[in-house]
Order: C-alpha cells, then sequence, then structure tokens
C-alpha cells in the first residue's frame, strides 16, 4: 500500500501567509512605535534645563565604579536573607492555610489563632513588623533570644510574608472543587489523606504564579532591613551617597534589584499562561 501524503490547501497557504505578514507588519509597528516613543522622551529628558546636573548626581561613571564592588557585597546580603526566608515563608504559611481549614469544633482555638495571625500581620505594614521584631526582641533581654540583625530582619519577613502566603495558599484550596474531596472521602480517605494526596497537589499548581508574585516582592522588601542596622545594597549605597553626595549608588542597587526581579516576573507570567492553556482559557 503506498502511504497518503498530506498536502496542504490553496486556502490552507493563504491564511498562513496572512498571518506571517499580518505578524511582519505587527511586530514592525510596535519596533518603530516604541523607538519614536523612547527617543521622543530621552529627547525631552536631556533638553530639560537640569538634565546635566542630574547626569553629573545620578548618572556618574566615576561613582559607579566605585560603589559596585561594595554595593555587590551587600546585595549578595539581600539574596542570602529571600533565599533564607523564603522556604520558611512557604512552610509556615502552608501551615497555616491548613490551620484555617480545619473544621472541626475541636480545632477553632487553632483555627481562630490562624485568622487572628493573618489579620494583624497583612494589615500591619512590613516596615514596622521589621522595627517592632528588631528592636523589640533584643529589649526583652530574654536568655537565647536572637540578637543578630539578620537572624531578626528575616524573622520579621517570614511573619509578615507567611500572612500573605497563607492567603493564597488558602484560596488555592478552596478553587479546588467540593466533587473531589467528596470523591475521595468516598475511597475511604481521611480528612489528611484528601488534603495531602487530593487537594493540595491541584492546589499547588494553581497558587504557583500568584506565590511567585509575592516572592519578587519579598526580594524588594529585603531592603527594608536596612533600618535595623543590617548592611545590604540599599545601606551600602545609603553609605557611599552620604559621603559623596553623588546619588549613582541608589541606581546601582536600583539596577541590581531589576536584574534579579525581572527573570523572575517574566517566569510568573510564562507559568500563569501555561496554567491558563491548561485550564483551556
Amino acid at each position: 500500500m503506498s502511504e497518503t501524503t498530506w498536502v496542504k490547501s490553496e486556502r490552507q497557504i493563504r491564511r498562513e501567509r496572512l498571518r506571517r505578514s499580518r505578524a511582519v507588519r505587527s511586530g514592525t509597528i510596535a519596533t518603530v512605535s516604541t523607538i519614536v516613543f523612547l527617543g521622543a522622551l530621552a529627547a525631552v529628558v536631556t533638553g530639560s534645563p537640569g538634565w546635566p546636573r542630574v547626569r553629573e548626581t545620578f548618572f556618574s561613571g566615576e561613582a559607579l565604579v566605585r560603589a559596585w564592588p561594595e554595593v555587590l557585597e551587600g546585595f549578595w546580603t539581600n539574596v542570602q536573607i529571600f533565599l533564607i526566608a523564603e522556604p520558611v515563608i512557604l512552610v509556615l504559611g502552608l501551615l497555616v492555610a491548613l490551620a484555617r481549614n480545619l473544621r472541626a469544633p475541636v480545632f477553632f482555638p487553632i483555627r481562630a489563632l490562624a485568622v487572628v495571625y493573618t489579620d494583624v500581620f497583612r494589615g500591619v505594614p512590613t516596615i514596622l513588623v521589621i522595627l517592632l521584631v528588631g528592636f523589640g526582641i533584643p529589649a526583652l533581654g530574654l536568655q537565647g533570644t536572637p540578637r543578630d540583625e539578620i537572624t531578626l530582619g528575616v524573622i520579621a519577613l517570614v511573619l509578615s510574608y507567611s500572612a500573605y502566603v497563607a492567603e493564597v495558599f488558602r484560596a488555592g484550596i478552596d478553587s479546588v472543587h467540593p466533587s473531589q474531596r467528596a470523591a475521595a472521602r468516598s475511597l475511604g480517605l481521611g480528612h489528611g489523606q484528601t488534603m495531602r494526596h487530593v487537594v493540595l497537589p491541584q492546589a499547588w499548581r494553581r497558587v504557583v504564579p500568584p506565590l511567585l508574585n509575592d516572592f519578587v516582592s519579598l526580594q524588594k522588601d529585603t531592603a527594608l532591613v536596612s533600618t535595623i542596622g543590617v548592611i545590604e545594597a540599599l545601606r551600602q549605597a545609603q553609605i557611599h551617597a552620604a559621603s559623596t553626595f553623588n546619588y549613582t549608588p541608589y541606581l546601582v542597587a536600583a539596577l541590581l534589584f531589576v536584574a534579579l526581579t525581572i527573570p523572575m516576573a517574566r517566569l510568573t507570567d510564562h507559568l500563569a499562561a501555561r496554567s491558563q492553556r491548561r485550564r483551556g482559557a
């Protein structure tokens, strides 16, 4: 038997050619409009009366080279704080979300405590939590309490962000259709087994994009620990700016944060789009 070879019809070929031409035209228009917009913006900024002073103060190559090593070293502290806090936040946030889903009357105190925790720490600004933890815990004078500024900063960030992450997990758990739980219980699974084997795997796939958004914010908010004396990127930039009266080190710190957060933001967009495609949206 001879194999039948599939050949595109003339109509299909014309459609594909039309799509390609439209894509090329759209890309060309987008590129040209972007270049024109950026060019006009650059002309307005560089043509302003104060541009020479701004260029000297914020875009000094000499100040950038001088500040770069120490600001980069301080940024490594930000990254370390982020890497330590992130897994702890995931675990604590999940535990709080699970506590809020305990429906038995005997667990009411635990559920109420979880509700109070999320309400309080979502209502208090993160910088206030850092100040209260960073200065309050050492002031207690209790034996064994941490006094290291980085440790205190990590504790404060964990307390604050775990409340947000707990609500993300809870929303993901509640988004799983009740029929999934009913089916699991009909198979003889207990509440814990149902959550572990049926609900949480589905909820996890749904909450990954919003969790990544929270962690993008967390990476930026690691700079707030400078308020309790941690020498990280922002504090290093402040030190250089205070000694030279030049603000280019702030730009250096900003570029380092952007270099880390933009890939995370694009990964979040990619995962969100993939999740929508899986749901058929």
